[in-house]
Order: structure tokens, then C-alpha cells, then sequence
């Protein structure tokens, strides 16, 4: 989907605002704290029901505002498509597709798809284990909203273990036996399947890492390896099995999909503990613009790309590098300073204290 205009009402410090997107790059200068990530975030909200600032709903609503809304207005293959969302400061809020209210919020995923760069990136490749799955689940709902319900069922499956461990309080009577096993064969099912399409993932990833993180840093090799929480030769239910008295004393589930790791390596050695942090950035970026690579390969549509003020992280060279391998499609670039050298806007926005011009 392209979006050709976006309305925000009584989004975080916007009363109300229209901006018109180019089909190519629309580049949105003003200082920090003006609003100019709040548009991104409006046009991320409407592609995952969600902020990618990780922020809860409520808090993208004005202050004093009963809800927000949020609507947009494109094209996806060549049919005009409206989206709206209202945000309310509590309860379910509302979509609407084309003025047809969705009967289940999962309906959207894949109508707007986006590839989101942001200076936390760098937290992909620094932070602990639970970006990388985050991020790894992420490209995969981009990809079909059936892996939505899967990372769902896993949640829910791992909620519900956790409940009765923690109620067990670390005796295993015949009744906590025969419910663990029925959790456990559910987590079999659901978390076997999510890790497989994690390995696929990875697969055609990284390729792609591998090309961008070149680009961008002039040479070096990189690795992108899937470290299960589970001896995967022997099969989750056998770790399940074993892990069973450790799992009720603890009070929680310590093998499965929400403990598995992607560990990324520069020249043999971990990015985490060993790159320096330039070559952290670069591959943080390089992440990115291989998971837009593969969403573009697969669905045959490229996601729209949302910078947010990245440029101000990155040396000339990286700049350079990065404009110069972004992807052609709809891209909306936030800059506090000048327009990035190499870019070339089709339009520029100005934004001050919520005001666009």
C-alpha cells in the first residue's frame, strides 16, 4: 500500500493535521520534540495496531482528549484504500477498512506493511535475546498474518503454564501432572511451529544481511545463527519432560520459543560483546533493510519506509552508504538537521509544535 494522505485527531500533540505523502520520499524536518516521529508513529499505528515506541495506547491520545484517530488514505494494487483507527484512553478501540468495521483486529495485518528505522535499533544487536525474537516475529507477521495467531497461541499457552506452576507452588499432585501435559503438548504444537518458521526466516534473511551490512560498512562478515533453548535434535516435548521439575520449582517454563536466542556475529566473533559501535549500528541497519528485502521478495509488495531522524546517528560514510541503499517505494524520513546529501525528496514538510507546513 502506498499512503497518499494521512489525517491524525488528538494523536499525542496533534489536534488535528493532514499531511500529503510523495509516492517517494517525504522528508519531515523540525526539532525534537515537535511531532515529527508522531506522524510515523501514525502511519505504524495503522499497519500493527500498535506504537513501535513500544508506548501502550492510551498514551498516544492528547492530553485532555477522550481518543485519538487515526486514518489514511492510498492505494494498495491499484485500489484505493482507507484505514482508519480510533484510539480511545481506555477500552477496545475501532477500525474501520474502507468504512467497514473489522470484525477481528488481526484482519489488518498485511493491508499496510511497513519497515520501521529508528535510533533504538542499535538495542537489536546490543540488548538482550528478547529483541531479536521480537524482531525475528515481527518480519514474519509482515509477512502473513497467520503467524500472528501462532505467536499469539504461543503467549497464551505460556500464560497459562506459567499460572499453574506458579499455583502448583512446586508439588506435582496427579491433577497438576495431567493439566502440565496437556499445556505442554499444546506448547509442542504451537512453539515447534513458530521456531520453524524462525529457521526458514533466517534462511532468506541472511543473504540479505550479509549484502546490506557490506554496503554499509565496506566489507566484514556477518552471521546471523539460531540458538534454540532446547537440544532441538531430541524435540521440545523431551525438553519439556526433563525440564518439568525444574520448571515447578522455579515457577516458570524455562525451555521453549520465548527463550531462544539469535546470535549474531561480525568476523567469527559476537556483535554483542565484540563489535565496536559502528559496526553494531551498521549491522542494527542492516537488519532492517534485510527484513524489507524479504517482506518485498515475498509478498511482492515493498513495505513503506519509515526513518526516524537515523541520519543523525550515522558518520558521513554510513549517511551516504544507507541513502544509497535504500530501496525504491514510498519512504517518510524525519531529520531535526539538514536533508541527508544523496536524498532527494519529491516532498518536504516542516513541523512545529504540531503544526505542519
Amino acid at each position: 500500500m502506498r499512503v497518499a494522505r494521512l489525517w491524525l485527531t488528538d494523536f499525542r500533540n496533534y489536534t488535528s493535521v493532514e499531511a500529503e505523502l510523495a509516492a517517494g520520499l517525504t522528508v519531515v524536518v523540525g526539532r525534537n520534540g515537535e511531532g515529527k516521529t508522531s506522524l510515523l508513529e501514525g502511519i505504524g499505528y495503522l499497519a500493527t495496531l500498535s506504537s513501535f515506541r513500544g508506548v501502550p495506547n492510551e498514551a498516544l491520545v492528547r492530553s485532555g482528549a477522550p481518543r485519538a484517530v487515526v486514518r489514511a488514505e492510498g492505494e494498495r494494487e491499484s485500489r484505493s484504500l482507507i484505514v482508519e483507527a480510533e484510539i480511545p484512553t481506555s477500552g477496545r478501540g475501532r477500525v474501520l477498512v474502507n468504512h467497514q468495521p473489522l470484525r477481528r483486529s488481526r484482519d489488518l495485518l498485511g493491508a499496510l506493511r511497513i519497515t520501521v528505522f529508528s535510533p533504538d535499533d542499535l538495542e537489536l544487536v546490543k540488548g538482550g535475546p528478547a529483541g531479536r525474537r521480537r524482531y525475528l516475529d515481527d518480519v514474519l507477521v509482515s509477512l502473513h498474518p497467520k503467524h500472528d495467531a501462532l505467536r499469539v497461541d504461543v503467549e497464551r499457552v505460556l500464560r497459562q503454564r506459567t499460572t499453574l506452576l506458579r499455583q502448583s507452588g512446586g508439588r506435582l499432585t496427579a491433577e497438576i501432572a495431567t493439566t502440565l501435559d496437556v499445556w505442554d503438548a499444546q506448547l509442542v504444537e504451537h512453539g515447534e511451529a513458530l521456531v520453524a518458521a524462525r529457521l526458514e526466516l533466517l534462511q532468506r534473511l541472511e543473504p540479505e544481511l550479509t549484502k546490506a551490512y557490506a554496503g554499509l560498512a565496506g566489507g566484514g562478515q556477518v552471521s546471523a545463527r539460531y540458538e534454540a533453548s532446547w537440544p532441538m535434535d531430541g524435540g521440545l516435548a523431551a525438553a519439556l519432560a526433563a525440564s518439568r521439575a525444574n520448571d515447578l520449582r522455579r515457577g516458570v517454563t524455562l525451555v521453549g520459543p520465548h527463550r531462544d536466542e539469535v546470535a549474531l556475529g561480525i568476523d567469527g566473533l559476537p556483535a554483542r560483546t565484540h563489535a565496536s559501535q559502528g559496526e553494531q549500528r551498521s549491522l542494527a541497519l542492516a537488519l532492517r533493510l534485510a527484513a524489507h528485502a524479504v517482506v518485498r521478495e515475498v509478498t511482492g509488495e515493498p513495505p513503506v519506509l519509515l526513518l526516524d531522524d537515523v541520519f543523525s546517528e550515522l558518520d558521513a560514510g554510513r549517511s551516504h552508504a544507507l541513502v544509497e541503499l535504500l530501496p525504491s517505494g514510498q519512504a517518510v524520513l524525519t531529520t531535526a538537521g539538514p536533508v541527508p546529501e544523496g536524498a532527494e525528496p519529491e516532498r518536504v514538510l516542516r513541523v512545529e509544535s504540531g503544526v505542519l507546513s
